[in-house]
């Protein structure tokens, strides 16, 4: 059983993450509506796996996802980081990947989508 982080600016996209990772046994041990509180509860709950929205909004400096993970992997470069990302943002998912982020999913969210990272992560 993983403990996991899921970081988004929507309440709704949050919940839906949250339900579906539970479903699998895996325990939600915090979440975040923008990438600066998203940083804060990773240095307090050192969470197996992050979600992570690339688009939020700008936060005392962190512009997006994709700048709270640089961060999160100045913490702890082990840190398992999945994006989830719209259609179109291929070119921030692939500068997530290049930055550290372990893989992503494209919304809209789906119970496969999340089996297929657990899958692929090997997490327990």
């Amino acid at each position: 059983m993983a403990n996991i982080l899921v970081v988004d600016d929507a309440q709704i996209i949050r919940a839906s993450i949250s339900k579906y990772m539970e479903g699998f046994g895996h325990s939600i041990i915090a979440t975040a509506g923008n990438g600066e509180e998203g940083i804060v509860q990773f240095k307090e709950h050192s969470p197996d796996l992050v979600l992570m929205d690339i688009s939020m909004p700008e936060v005392n400096g962190i512009k997006n996802g994709i700048d709270a993970l640089c961060e999160i992997m100045k913490i702890n470069p082990s840190a398992k980081v999945v994006m989830v990302t719209s259609q179109g943002e291929q070119r921030l998912v692939m500068e997530a990947i290049s930055k550290g982020a372990k893989g992503y999913i494209l919304k809209p969210v789906t119970k496969e989508k999340f089996q297929n990272i657990i899958e692929k992560l090997d997490l327990k």
